[in-house]
């Protein structure tokens, strides 16, 4: 998904914070270390410790620089983290128009690794909702993971999706869900499958009206996003699906196990929010037959 070139997006509140690098059995991303990067992704639990690498302490999301050289849709274009930060001022449009009550979450673009209340933020964490703090942790690196170990492109669309969907993590904290639906173990039918579903349909519903949102100028921040875009963003959410990690860890497929869902229900329930809408992804209500 493209940015306007003369989209005015140097109001977003972006902050980036880190500088402790986070190691990954010293250095190297192996075939293990990928498991337990793609078993933290959308979760908001750090793994890390796993790996055995230096972890900087947990402590809530405060502090953080501006980010530079971000102020036009040019600007997002050439530049991952300006993207993300960027995209921001979009999603928070899109929620404010949707959802009664809405306050933006704080987005902290992390530089190697930094600290929230819900454990470390860095590449290795994968990109992550933290409640306490009301804040979306990105280290944009992560996407070059994706695309070196898991052959997907990870290109704009697919990393916008990622910050929608840690975007619908924060929704679903505002009116409750997290708090009427908590953590009830593993499982297809579990609650935290249910919530992680429901967050790609709001993605899905984001990146459907994305073109609309407009700046202070009247400008549209994004250009409508092409087939082959959208085909990336399906990639990158079949790419987390609990089944296909499972597989490229080389064990069994246990849906028992299951904390986000399959890759076909990840990127059918996208195309739910991306046809229907945000009042289409109430995945609470569906049948676990027909989840």
């Amino acid at each position: 998904m493209t940015f306007n070139d003369n989209a005015r997006v140097g109001g977003n509140k972006a902050k980036r914070r880190g500088g402790t690098v986070a190691a990954i059995g010293g250095g190297t991303v192996g075939v293990g270390a990928i498991v337990v990067l793609l078993l933290s992704l959308f979760t908001g639990t750090d793994l890390t410790p796993l790996l055995g690498g230096g972890q900087a302490p947990a402590g809530p999301a405060t502090g953080g620089e501006r980010i530079a050289n971000c102020e036009t849709g040019r600007d997002a274009n050439n530049d991952d983290a300006c993207l993300l930060a960027a995209a921001s001022l979009n999603i928070d449009q899109f929620w404010v128009e949707r959802l009664d009550g809405y306050r933006e979450p704080q987005l902290i673009i992390v530089d190697q690794a930094t600290s929230s209340s819900c454990g470390t933020a860095s590449n290795s964490t994968g990109p992550f909702y933290c409640p306490p703090d009301e804040a979306v942790f990105v280290d944009p690196t992560f996407f070059s993971i994706l695309r070196e170990q898991f052959d997907t492109t990870a290109g704009p669309l697919a990393q916008l999706y990622v910050l929608a969907h840690e975007y619908g993590h924060h929704v679903q904290n505002l009116t409750g869900v997290m708090q009427q639906y908590p953590n009830n173990g593993t499982g297809p039918d579990s609650n935290g499958v249910r919530t992680e579903l429901q967050a790609d349909c709001y993605a899905g519903a984001w990146v459907a009206a994305a073109g609309e949102q407009v700046d202070e100028n009247g400008t549209p921040y994004l250009q409508p996003p092409t087939p082959q875009q959208i085909t990336d963003a399906l990639a990158a959410a079949a790419a987390v699906g609990d089944d296909h990690i499972q597989a490229e860890s080389g064990g069994v497929v246990n849906p028992e196990s299951f904390t986000h869902g399959s890759s076909e229900q990840r990127t059918r329930w996208f195309d739910v929010g991306y046809d229907s809408g945000v009042n289409a992804c109430d995945t609470f209500s569906v049948p676990g037959q027909n989840l």
